[in-house]
């Protein structure tokens, strides 16, 4: 039972060094289930990635989304710096011990969190995605207590939504220069996200004095998708008669047909798409599931008059990457 990821590797990393030439500086996102390819391995392979880039006043560093997502990249990123997305929790500041991580703080209780340990933080600004954030009116009050807590506030971040154009993202940070600047003095950087390589650059061009971090996930990993491929195997094919139940839920077959069982389910992170429908293809059909998806594997019908897959034969599987967990990832 495999779910595999087949990457066409000189196309993939074609993509991944020219939208890396396109950003300066470049903070690649290794968050949350390695964007498909696993944590581990898209540590090391963004490790070498930023080391290297061309030094634009940011020492080489990765994001990762929390920070129980540092143990198992810290020694595959080389000399890299580990920015931490999301706010540490009351009780967890023993995962950045011995780490390269910079924290980020949003609230007064976020700087309380960190109680017990001294290193770098970015302050994260409320956006107009309304997530959490510091808002104009509270900066001051997180700076001050960041600052007298022996944490070193290098900058702040602010996190964009992907909804609106660039020229709105661009307008929403450009109010936030002022009040940042006012609060934080020297430390003029400001991590952004969600931008197009021509908006930031003009951004950069724009405010010259300042530093813009882009971090990049899904367009850096992701962006071309011709280089990705998703599959699992058939592991079984059995005739069914109209009505009779198999699977289990004990569901009816609607017609004559073939019942088939392929090595991808739940635990693999496959679902039927948002609409209710199969997410298995086989020769430019979608093929029907019986019933959904369930641990390692699906059961698939094929009406009679319909080409079945073979034992064996791998069938297209259509799920975000983020979402899944392959069984392996096979560059070719």
């Amino acid at each position: 039972m495999t779910l595999s990821l087949r990457v066409d590797s000189a196309t993939w990393k074609a993509h991944v060094d020219s939208v890396a030439g396109a950003y300066a500086p470049l903070v690649p996102v290794i968050k949350g289930n390695g964007y498909g390819f696993g944590r581990a391995t898209l540590a090391g392979i963004a490790g070498r990635l930023v080391a290297s880039l061309p030094d634009h006043d940011l020492p080489p560093t990765l994001a990762v989304g929390t920070v129980h997502e540092l143990a198992d990249v810290a020694d595959r990123v080389g000399d890299a710096a580990l920015l931490v997305l999301t706010p540490v929790a009351p009780g967890q500041i023993s995962l950045l011990h011995g780490i390269p991580a910079i924290a980020t703080v949003a609230s007064l209780a976020d700087v309380a969190a960190l109680d017990g340990w001294q290193g770098p933080v970015l302050v994260k600004l409320a956006s107009s995605m309304r997530r959490f954030g510091a808002t104009p009116e509270e900066l001051e009050a997180v700076v001050e207590r960041a600052s007298r807590a022996g944490l070193g506030v290098i900058g702040a971040s602010i996190h964009l939504p992907l909804a609106g154009s660039d020229a709105d993202g661009i307008a929403e940070i450009e109010a936030w220069l002022p009040v940042v600047e006012s609060h934080l003095g020297a430390a003029r950087q400001l991590w952004v996200s969600h931008l197009g390589p021509d908006a930031h650059a003009a951004l950069v061009r724009q405010h010259s004095s300042w530093l813009f971090p882009m971090r990049v996930g899904t367009r850096l990993w992701h962006g071309d998708k011709s280089a990705l491929h998703l599959t699992t195997d058939v592991l079984l094919t059995r005739p069914i008669a109209g009505g009779d139940l198999a699977g289990y839920h004990a569901t009816a077959a609607p017609t004559d047909g073939t019942i088939v069982v392929v090595g991808a389910g739940t635990a693999h992170g496959v679902a039927p798409l948002a609409d209710g429908r199969s997410p298995f293809h086989f020769a430019r059909r979608r093929l029907t599931l019986l019933e959904p998806p369930h641990m390692h594997s699906s059961t698939l019908f094929v009406p009679t008059g319909d080409d079945v897959p073979p034992i064996g034969q791998a069938v297209d599987v259509q799920r975000p990457l983020i979402s899944i967990a392959a069984d392996e990832v096979v560059w070719t």
